[in-house]
């Protein structure tokens, strides 16, 4: 059963009928969702989820938040317009939040959308991007092979802020703020620390507020930043199955990667009761967890994830899939 959870009434599970029509009311009430386009934690593509990204859909403006392989399929599938992208940020630059971003950029070029779009990401974002606008140049001086007739040059068509801990910033009508989570664990100050960062976001609108942990382990910082938030849209990671599906691809995989991997897995993910104690720490009204490293899909994994976020938090928790809208 395909669950939602609207923000501020508090029920613990509803029924799908009952879901959409709330849905259907909230939507038509305030224009605003949150829609997890894709819930699958990557690297390793999964054939039933689609990588990590989302939309938050604000009346005709939309803003992409992390852009995972695929992206653009799954805007088209959840009926959003390309040209109605506003923005996207990006809480990390693992390839499975990016990945979609350079088809984005590409396709707007192509169908000529004249505004420029702003991509808000942790440091490196410029340098990714601008390899991406240079990689798009080829096909823009072809153009459609109509003589004389080019699209425009691609780095006209991008702007790029580079974000760090404690940003702040008015974007449309809401407030945007990040804070450095703890993906990675470089040593505060170190060189690596000032080069590379993994964000969380808070998005505060109108009426609504939206906490997103991007990729994180515990972190009080990420605890604070969503205090009293009205939806927490989380990670969450199955370690099991996310081995089994490394094992599956990579057999022989060296074992001293393997420590690395399992050590990245174990610090720098939630497991279930930390999104369970993230929620209840911060005191938000609703959970949606996503980012199933590991492919967790089948009945008992749902309920056994559900389990371990309810353990530590008693508000409504639902296990997202591609395409839901909260």
């Amino acid at each position: 059963m395909r669950l939602a959870i609207i923000a501020g009434i508090a029920i613990a599970l509803v029924t799908s009928g009952e879901v959409a029509q709330l849905a259907a009311h909230e939507s038509s009430e305030s224009g605003l969702r949150f829609i997890t386009l894709g819930t699958m934690g990557g690297p390793v593509g999964d054939g039933r989820r689609s990588q990590p990204a989302n939309a938050l859909v604000d009346g005709k403006d939309l803003y992409v938040v992390d852009a995972g392989d695929g992206v653009v399929q799954q805007m088209a599938k959840a009926g959003l317009a390309l040209p109605n992208v506003k923005a996207v940020f990006l809480s990390h630059l693992h390839a499975d939040h990016t990945g979609g971003l350079s088809a984005l950029l590409a396709l707007r070029n192509q169908t000529l959308v004249a505004q420029k779009l702003t991509i808000y990401g942790p440091p490196g974002t410029r340098e990714m991007v601008e390899g991406m606008i240079s990689s798009m140049r080829p096909a823009a001086r072809a153009g459609y092979g109509i003589p004389g007739k080019p699209w425009p040059d691609p780095a006209g068509t991008v702007a790029v802020v580079e974000m760090g801990d404690g940003f702040r910033a008015s974007v449309g009508n809401m407030v945007v703020r990040a804070v450095q989570n703890t993906h990675y664990d470089f040593a505060p100050g170190s060189e690596e620390d000032r080069s590379f960062k993994s964000l969380s976001f808070r998005f505060d609108l109108p009426g609504r507020s939206i906490a997103y942990t991007g990729d994180t382990g515990p972190s009080a910082a990420v605890e604070k930043l969503a205090a009293g938030a009205d939806l927490l849209v989380s990670e969450m990671i199955d370690i099991d199955s996310t081995m089994a599906t490394v094992a599956r691809n990579s057999p022989n995989m060296p074992e001293k990667a393997k420590a690395d991997l399992v050590r990245h897995l174990t610090t720098h993910h939630l497991a279930p009761p930390d999104v369970g104690k993230m929620a209840k720490h911060a005191g938000v009204k609703a959970v949606v967890v996503t980012h199933f490293a590991g492919g967790s899909t089948s009945a008992a994994q749902v309920e056994g994830v559900t389990a371990g976020v309810r353990a530590e938090y008693a508000g409504p928790v639902t296990i997202a899939n591609d395409l839901d809208s909260f």
